[in-house]
């Protein structure tokens, strides 16, 4: 069975749940990433911010990014899968809860991230099609 530690990628950074949102657009141009972990004061996980929740629900309706905090976007309890789990619950967790990449978590700890292409790649190649079909929504 192939872990989701097999296949993360490794050394996620966060944004900080009280750092702006314009603080997270540039982490995220700095690191050619569409999507930020939110960690805590107590650097445990509070959520995810995407490039795409900035625009929605900061820019489109006129609000500063230098005054938004990313906390502000952390609502109800993050998706996650353990780092043992397997990759076929990966792609039950993303399917059910309609999400691209999954935060991977060792305990308490943030220890990567898995996403649709790091799934794919993980599979061979005749299952690749149908797996990002699975996985993707509109």
């Amino acid at each position: 069975m192939t872990t989701a530690r097999e296949i993360m990628t490794p050394g996620t950074e966060c944004i900080g749940e009280n750092q702006t949102l314009e603080e997270a657009a540039r982490k995220m141009k700095d690191l050619d990433v569409g999507a930020l972990p939110i960690c805590g004061e107590d650097n445990r996980l509070k959520g995810m911010v995407t490039d795409r929740d900035i625009v929605i629900k900061c820019l489109a309706i006129g609000t500063d990014p230098r005054q938004v905090k990313a906390g502000q976007l952390a609502q109800g309890e993050p998706v996650t899968i353990g780092a043992d789990d397997s990759v076929d619950e990966a792609i039950r967790t993303m399917t059910d809860h309609q999400v691209r990449r999954l935060p991977v978590i060792d305990g308490h700890d943030l220890v990567g991230m898995i996403s649709q292409a790091d799934i794919a790649r993980s599979m061979p190649e005749n299952r690749a099609g149908e797996l990002v079909e699975l996985i993707s929504f509109d």
